[in-house]
């Protein structure tokens, strides 16, 4: 597998195959704020429609830290959803449900789940591309097969995410790396003596995800954290349940943006990892015998623990990861939607 960093290098495209049955509606479907002049038209005068599909049908938290420069070009982002259940009122992503099938320029994958392999089976005709936003794990998913083929392009947030990517999809192909829409806007780091951030993963399995082990783990860690003294601020998985941590302060902001409070944070490492390691805060991982995680995420932990009583010595001892090791994990810094809205444009985009 071949992998550049689009802040050097032009971006290439691939190609890809597809299925699905079932229909696609515009529900909800709201055009997001720009002028003309600032889109990227499309031939018809109008500025493109990208439809995403994640493997986590409902989790528009994927999706939502590209509308900012979805707005400033003018475009659409329409994830596709089975129906508006697992979607909260006010949610900024604009979805569609399985009614009608809106107009569209491009399909956008983020993984080879069913959700995914299910709509781009229904749109064998759209350009697609298959764009990482959540981190998988580096075996070929089940159904990768039925559009590998037909891929325009393959995108990453960084090195280490575009090898893992590379397995799941099953490709030896080129992948841009693009880095993470989440460091576009980071907060500057001011911790409050004796903050911890805990970041939660998800308890229990829902039709809108799975669940990862290690939740007893990390509440008995937060224990003896707060028994030393500490004050422990709360970063919630967007699907966690709220009612185990609410004994503690539950962040009203993102995890990221909390986490400029920390002084150190501990937690199930996933997705937002590296991307608070980007912030400069050191890191500590609960990890469980039933954890599947990639090494790149494990390693921009500064300490990993299998016991609550390591939990206090390991937050003390602490530090932020090298330059070179966050690099490897989260990718380049700043401008990463861009980037990556200008690999969708260039490789799968109509013309």
């Amino acid at each position: 597998m071949k992998f550049h960093d689009s802040t050097d290098v032009k971006e290439r495209g691939l190609a890809r195959r597809t299925l699905i049955a079932g229909a696609l509606s515009a529900t909800g479907l709201t055009v997001l704020g720009s002028t003309a002049a600032h889109a990227a038209a499309q031939p018809n005068g109008k500025p493109p429609r990208v439809l995403i599909a994640t493997n986590e049908p409902w989790g528009t938290y994927h999706v939502a830290p590209l509308l900012p420069e979805a707005r400033r070009l003018g475009w659409e982002i329409v994830q596709l959803v089975p129906d508006l259940s697992g979607i909260k009122p006010g949610d900024p992503v604009t979805v569609a449900t399985p009614d009608r099938i809106p107009p569209a320029d491009l399909l956008v994958v983020t993984g080879a789940g069913d959700w995914p392999a299910d709509c781009a089976a229904r749109l064998p005709g759209l350009p697609m591309i298959a764009s990482s936003l959540a981190y998988q794990l580096p075996v070929e998913a089940p159904r990768a097969a039925e559009f590998r083929s037909r891929l325009r392009a393959i995108t990453a947030s960084s090195p280490a995410e575009a090898k893992v990517f590379d397995d799941y999809l099953g490709t030896r192909r080129p992948i841009t790396v693009v880095g993470t829409p989440q460091t576009d806007d980071l907060p500057r780091h001011t911790p409050e003596p004796g903050t911890v951030l805990v970041l939660t993963s998800v308890t229990r399995s829902s039709q809108t995800g799975g669940s990862a082990p290690g939740t007893e783990l990390l509440l008995a860690a937060a224990e003896r954290l707060a028994a030393a003294g500490k004050h422990i601020l709360v970063g919630l998985h967007p699907r966690e349940d709220r009612s185990l941590w609410d004994r503690y302060e539950i962040s009203s902001v993102p995890s990221v943006q909390a986490s400029a409070r920390a002084e150190a944070a501990i937690g199930i490492p996933g997705t937002v990892f590296p991307v608070v390691a980007a912030v400069g805060v050191p890191l500590v991982g609960c990890t469980d015998p039933r954890l599947q995680i990639p090494g790149y995420l494990l390693s921009v932990c500064s300490h990993t623990i299998t016991a609550a009583d390591a939990a206090v010595t390991a937050v003390a001892q602490a530090k932020p990861v090298s330059r070179d090791v966050l690099y490897e994990a989260v990718g380049p810094i700043g401008g990463s939607a861009r980037r990556l809205l200008k690999v969708w444009r260039k490789a799968g985009t109509r013309v």
